[in-house]
Order: C-alpha cells, then structure tokens, then sequence
C-alpha cells in the first residue's frame, strides 16, 4: 500500500453505481474511505464489503457534498495521517485505471500545484441529450483551470491550508476552493489524461431544469461571497443569468404589452444567440440548451436571494 494516497468517496442511493466505483479503486495500493449521506439501499454495507472506511452522516444536520467530502477527510486522517495526496471521487463515478499514478506523479513533480484533475467522460452519452450535454461540458481543455470538479486529485496540505470545503455551499463548493487556493499562490491544473467515467443518469427535462438552477444558485452564492475579489468570481455568470433569463424577456413583454408589439422584437436575441453558439461543439443542441439555461438559472439566483432575505435555512437542489 501507498501510505501517501488516500481515496474518499460520497454517495447517496448510487446503487450498482457504487458498486462500479468502487470496483475501479485499487484498494490494495491506497486508503479508502466512503462517506454515505443517508443512503436506504444497503450502500453502506457494500463499501464495508470492499474494505472501505465508512462514514455514516448525522442526516439531522443539512446535507451537502462539501460537508460529506470534509468528514472523508478527517476520517481518512484518523486512519492514516501520513496521507499526502487525496482524490475526491463522487459514487457514480468509475477511475480509470492509470489516473491515480498519472495524477499523483504530477503533484510530486510540481510542488505549486494544489490541484489537478483529468478528462471526465459520460459513461453513455447517447442515452439521452442531458447526458450529451454532460460530456460536452466535462470536454474542458487541459492546462492550468479556474476550477476542478468534484473529482479531483488534491495536495492534502493545500487542502488543509485553504480550510477545506465551505459546507454551508449546496453547490459550487469545489470553484469557491480553487479561488481559496489561488489566492493562497496555489495552481489548479488540467491533465491531458483519462480520469474518470461519469454516469449522469439524466434522462428527464426536469432533472436538466433542477440541475442548471442548481448551477445558477452556485453563480450567484460564488458571487455573493468572491466577487469584489481580484477574480470577479462568477460576476459575470451571475449578470448573464439575471439579463437573459429574467430583466431581457420581463422588460420586452412588459414593453409589448404597455408600449408597442414592436418591443416583442427584443427576444429575437436569443435565437441570434443560438445561431452564434451553433458553431461549436454540439452544434444546435447545445446552443438551444445553453441559451434555454439562462432561466432556470435566473431561477437558482432568485431562490438564493430569497433564502438571504428571509433567512430561510438552505435546502440542497437535487435533480437525480
């Protein structure tokens, strides 16, 4: 065993997903601990069948995938505190099998650098166009990154030193740790490598919809709490969701309406938009969704305003 590499997995209901996971980690060369957030379909006992750690969430208190990723941490620890490098892998997520070695020998060779993750693909992209549009959006280019995914391969000490996860965040967690990081002097970087098979399971317009308010709420919350910082953190993802899914089409039906049908004719923009967008990966589909997105954003943005005008305790969006 590396006494240097430690995995920590999160889950919740992954089912045979977990059992994938699971199967792909080389428990032989690493230490591995499962953090489960109140699963009922036996997850638990699957993980202790594998020969993992297993950590069991007090479910009294709200759930978020930062306070899971913590307590793997702190659990990992107790188990081993020699532990240098740390991959955070979500349970419906399978690592390739040359990640690790790929990852780890690439954080000893650069000491800056606190973070590096590789290419994330969709385990079946062809399912369904959400699953497409996952893997269109896992496509990132390599090189140095403002942010990683919940999969990433992590220097424990820059990790310690950053505080670790914020895990009062239901999403957005894990860019609001790389710009921690940066301003600490710390590099996040993307491998040219194959890390990890990812298995969405998104098959309904409605678990789309959850997902990308989801996303809008993690855009403004970033904003809310980095963006008078150098960055500008998620500044401009939060003015792009509150002009084009709520201030653009409010203002031109209410023009239409009050002033002259003419007005109408400012929502020609987001055809314009996808005709620009057309262009890239993904061609029409994409650029439909991604313009479409901007409104159960606006939705995710107003439902953070509501909870920090009312003081309303936050609840985690899921949309699986």
């Amino acid at each position: 065993m590396n006494p240097r590499i430690g995995v920590v997995v999160i889950g919740r209901n992954e089912g045979e997903r977990l059992r994938v996971c699971l199967g792909a980690i080389p428990f032989g060369a690493c230490e591995v601990v499962y953090v489960d957030s109140g699963s009922t379909d036996g997850s638990l006992e699957l993980a202790r069948r594998f020969g993992a750690h297993c950590v069991a969430l007090d479910m009294s208190q709200p759930f978020t995938a930062a306070r899971a990723r913590n307590a793997g941490v702190r659990a990992l620890l107790g188990v081993n505190a020699a532990v240098e490098f740390v991959q955070f892998l979500d349970g419906d997520c399978e690592l390739q099998p040359k990640w690790l070695a790929e990852g780890v020998g690439f954080l000893m060779q650069h000491p800056e650098v606190a973070v590096t993750c590789g290419r994330l693909r969709e385990r079946h992209p062809h399912h369904s166009v959400f699953n497409r549009l996952c893997d269109l959006e896992w496509d990132a280019p390599a090189g140095d990154a403002k942010a990683c995914g919940g999969n990433a391969l992590m220097r424990l000490s820059a990790f310690q030193e950053a505080g670790g996860f914020r895990e009062d965040l239901i999403a957005g967690e894990e860019p609001e740790l790389c710009v921690r990081l940066r301003a600490e002097g710390w590099r996040i970087h993307r491998l040219a490598v194959e890390m990890a098979l990812h298995d969405a399971a998104m098959t309904r317009f409605i678990q789309w919809w959850r997902r990308t308010m989801r996303g809008g709420h993690a855009f403004v919350e970033g904003a809310w709490l980095h963006g008078m910082g150098r960055e500008r953190h998620w500044v401009r993802e939060t003015l792009r969701a509150v002009f084009y899914g709520g201030v653009l089409p409010l203002s031109a039906l209410l023009l239409g309406a009050m002033v002259s049908p003419w007005a109408l004719l400012l929502l020609l923009v987001y055809p314009l938009q996808m005709l620009r967008l057309a262009r890239g990966p993904g061609g029409w589909t994409r650029a439909f969704y991604l313009v479409l997105a901007r409104f159960p954003e606006f939705v995710g943005v107003l439902r953070f305003a509501g909870t920090r005008l009312t003081s309303a305790p936050v609840r985690l969006i899921e949309h699986k």
